[in-house]
């Protein structure tokens, strides 16, 4: 049986927590146009992390032109990522153990709906560069993440790799790419159909994607979820 040889990874709720840094970052923003709008509280920007940059816009910005939305979206952007790239987020813990710990079977890369410069300035903060081979983001290309993911898979030769992800929209995105969905129980969302599920990220050490892993906890393999979800008979 062929083994997992890449994992694809989100971003937010899954590597790091960076809601602070945002929230200091975005109200500053609100505050320097005349709090155009009340400050954004923790409970409505978790409410939209994972989502595309002109969805955010349109749900916290509300009442705006869309080109209007978007300007004040590319100056909180703008703000946000220099100031993470200074300070960073929240690791979740054990993040770089468990990341030394899985480079040595597998490729990781990173796919997010989040801005140009956002993971590099993730990766630069927390000094993780050298853990990943490849990423991309919805500001790189400006498409979904589903086709972000078929990329990813393509560009780096991958043949069964995984994605791990704390939304729905994550799960639906490692769908789209015909992909497990490995669910970051710990993060944001909230996730009831998945391939395996880690509580922690730590967990991921334990390779929730392998045969063994599958036959320990009583879950269906990664690879026969594969072949269900495309349709296949197994017998």
């Amino acid at each position: 049986m062929m083994e997992c040889d890449g994992i694809l990874f989100d971003l937010d709720g899954t590597l790091w927590d960076s809601v602070d840094g945002i929230l200091k970052t975005w109200n500053q923003v609100i505050e320097n146009h005349n709090w155009f709008r009340p400050a954004i509280t923790r409970q409505e920007q978790e409410s939209v992390m994972g989502m595309q940059m002109d969805d955010i816009a349109r749900k916290l910005f509300p009442g705006y032109p869309f080109p209007q939305q978007m300007e004040y979206m590319d100056e909180c952007m703008e703000l946000e990522n220099a100031y993470l790239r200074v300070h960073g987020g929240i690791l979740y813990p054990e993040v770089e153990e468990t990341l030394k710990a899985l480079q040595e079977k597998h490729k990781l890369c990173i796919v997010s709906n989040c801005q140009k410069g956002y993971i590099e300035a993730f990766l630069a903060a927390h000094h993780l560069e050298s853990y990943f081979c490849d990423h991309l983001s919805f500001g790189d290309t400006g498409r979904t993440k589903g086709e972000n993911n078929r990329e990813i898979i393509a560009r780096n030769g991958f043949r069964q790799p995984v994605y791990v992800g704390d939304t729905q929209g994550d799960r639906k995105s490692a769908l789209d790419a015909g992909i497990p969905f490995i669910y970051a129980a710990y993060g944001f969302g909230s996730v009831t159909d998945y391939a395996a599920k880690a509580e922690t990220f730590a967990a991921l050490k334990e390779r929730p994607w392998e045969e063994g892993y599958a036959k320990r906890n009583k879950i269906l393999p990664f690879w026969r979820y594969t072949a269900l979800r495309a349709g296949y008979r197994l017998f």
